[in-house]
């Protein structure tokens, strides 16, 4: 399997707490992180809370969301890579994800995290 296959198989449930300790350790908290989560997916905070209970995997998580409309104004460069260069849309959502937590642990303001202007 290769790089992306594992994390595509990764459970949500095992990155979400590494997402909302990177948030926490900057100052800020899971309400933030569950923000950008369920602005990116659609998802409301129950049926977060269902996927994470399921341990869905990242696949799963993703094929199931109904992404917001302006989630493609999440551009930038994460982990080395720019976003809106890659070509596999999956790695491209777990990406715009990665970027989203960034941008909140930094204190970038909400309303910019979530592309409101």
């Amino acid at each position: 399997m290769d790089r992306n296959g594992r994390i595509y198989e990764t459970a949500f449930a095992d990155v979400y707490p590494l997402y909302v300790a990177k948030a926490e350790r900057k100052g800020h908290t899971r309400a933030e992180v569950d923000t950008v989560v369920t602005w990116l997916t659609g998802y409301d905070d129950a049926r977060l809370a269902e996927h994470l209970a399921s341990r869905t995997t990242f696949r799963e998580f993703f094929a199931a969301a109904e992404l917001n409309p302006r989630a493609s104004l999440v551009t930038g460069v994460i982990c080395g890579v720019r976003i809106e260069e890659l070509d596999d849309e999956l790695m491209q959502q777990i990406r715009r994800l990665d970027k989203l937590v960034d941008e909140v642990a930094r204190g970038r303001a909400m309303s910019k995290v979530l592309r409101e202007g």
